[in-house]
């Protein structure tokens, strides 16, 4: 059995850096005499609709659920029906046995259980990308495996999408099948746009480097989408609420900053009274932008002049909320962040530090905990191999730390990025539900933007993740 001081040396190794930091709250009262210039009830035509979406699975990935149920309890409050709300989450966490509370999911320590009532429409092998983006689209035909729900959207409706996962260059998460790319994210909401199905869409993002997403490939000419995203184009984004923080039962981070900042701002304003913009810079102030050595910076891209229509228009308003007062409220600070890839590998150390020492808990603990590290060394070792024989050693460092300038897209040719996204995750990284491998997407973005002669580059990806032996 591998003693504390070795373990500990073990992870250092591997580069585990928990940052703590205090986030701010939110410092700045929400005025109510705005209320005369924002949208009022009479104001609102057509209906609301939401798809809330959680791209992981596993108990380690316990926070991305957790995000997604709470934003449902927000909606309902709000006044939305759950016809008009869509929730795409695998819906393995709330009975998971390591929850030390079966049946229940909480987004922050103590809070409530936000998984009550939370409508099942695509769970498991159903979240994916064709199910996620036909809903989109109301495509009710293009739907396999749930429950139908599409947007149904007029063009009066409004619309609000909320994904919370792991991302990368060009990539979000998902827990059945490929990722999604940028492309096919953008077309979906190109052929949205031209279908003129709706009247305003919001779209707010959790996900490392999520500003990829939509930098320079969100066309200019679509004006009726705002996106918000936790991180620009080039960095992480961060889990909060996590074991090394509070004292808790509970292993793995219960929530992502971005995400709570977002949520618990919702909670206690009357969003009849707050803006787009508004909740925008308190959750920019709140996630850290320049205040922190480590933070994300919280993006906003598409039609920025939506985000003066009220937060109503897309939420509702909870009645609780109609007496809201800065003097008396304020947001609660998380006390310290993990970036995303780092959390899960989180979880595992508590798991294998709080097992009672010589049980079969223990043992099983190290073993998954080894596992974890012993993949991510597979992934690295695999992409180097991979640069080197397709270019030479001497471009290894290029390939992996070259990005775009701002304003530019990540590639240029995105099939390209696809077939070898997609075909790494098949060859090196598809036992892992951390989404290690999404780490070097934006290595094949350099490939596909260097020319990369795909086939030998696909072979490559096979020789050199069968060569590296990942754990069985």
């Amino acid at each position: 059995m591998i003693s504390y001081c070795s373990l500990f040396l073990f992870l250092a190794l591997s580069c585990v850096v928990v940052e703590s930091r205090q986030l701010k709250g939110n410092s700045d009262g929400l005025s109510s005499n705005v209320s005369g210039f924002l949208r009022s009830d009479s104001n609102v035509e057509g209906k609301r609709w939401a798809v809330l979406i959680a791209g992981s699975n596993g108990y380690e990935n316990y926070r991305h659920q957790a995000d997604v149920c709470h934003a449902y309890q927000i909606l309902r409050k709000g006044g939305l029906e759950d016809e008009n709300i869509i929730v795409f989450m695998y819906d393995d966490i709330a009975f998971d046995v390591n929850n030390p509370r079966p049946g229940v999911i909480i987004n922050k320590p103590d809070g409530e259980d936000v998984y009550q009532g939370v409508p099942k429409d695509y769970t498991g092998e159903a979240v994916n990308v064709s199910n996620f983006l036909a809903a989109i689209l109301g495509n009710r035909s293009g739907v396999t495996g749930g429950s139908g729900k599409v947007v149904d959207s007029g063009p009066n409706d409004y619309i609000f999408i909320y994904y919370a996962d792991h991302g990368d260059s060009g990539i979000l998460g998902m827990p059945s099948g490929d990722y999604l790319t940028a492309q096919d994210l953008i077309n979906t909401l190109k052929q949205k746009h031209a279908a003129k199905s709706y009247k305003s869409m919001v779209i707010y993002v959790e996900a490392c480097f999520s500003g990829s997403m939509f930098e320079g490939i969100l066309p200019s000419d679509i004006d009726d989408i705002y996106v918000v995203t936790a991180a620009n184009a080039n960095e992480s984004s961060y889990g909060t609420y996590c074991p090394e923080s509070f004292p808790s039962e509970f292993d793995t981070c219960l929530g992502d900053v971005f995400s709570i900042s977002w949520l618990e701002d919702s909670d206690l304003h009357d969003p009849r009274n707050e803006t787009l913009e508004q909740q925008y810079n308190v959750v920019r102030r709140r996630t850290g932008v320049d205040d922190y050595e480590v933070s994300s910076h919280v993006m906003q891209y598409g039609n920025k002049e939506i985000g003066e229509d009220s937060l109503f228009s897309y939420i509702g308003t909870n009645p609780n909320n109609h007496h809201y007062s800065s003097s008396h409220s304020k947001l609660t600070a998380a006390p310290s962040v993990v970036s995303q890839h780092d959390a899960s590998l989180l979880h595992f150390w508590h798991k294998y530090h709080n097992a009672p020492q010589g049980s079969p808990t223990k043992a099983e603990a190290h073993r998954e905990l080894a596992d974890q590290i012993s993949l991510r060394k597979h992934i690295d070792r695999s992409i180097t191999e991979i640069i080197s024989v397709v270019f030479g050693r001497e471009k290894i460092s290029e390939m992996l730390n070259s990005v775009q300038s701002a304003g530019n897209p990540l590639v240029h040719d995105w099939d390209c990025f696809k077939m070898l996204v997609q075909s790494f995750r098949k060859q090196c990284g598809k036992a892992s539900r951390t989404r290690y491998d999404m780490k070097y997407s934006g290595a094949f973005a350099n490939m596909c933007n260097a020319g990369v002669d795909i086939s030998r580059a696909t072979q490559a990806i096979t020789q050199a993740c069968s060569t590296n032996s990942p754990p069985p």
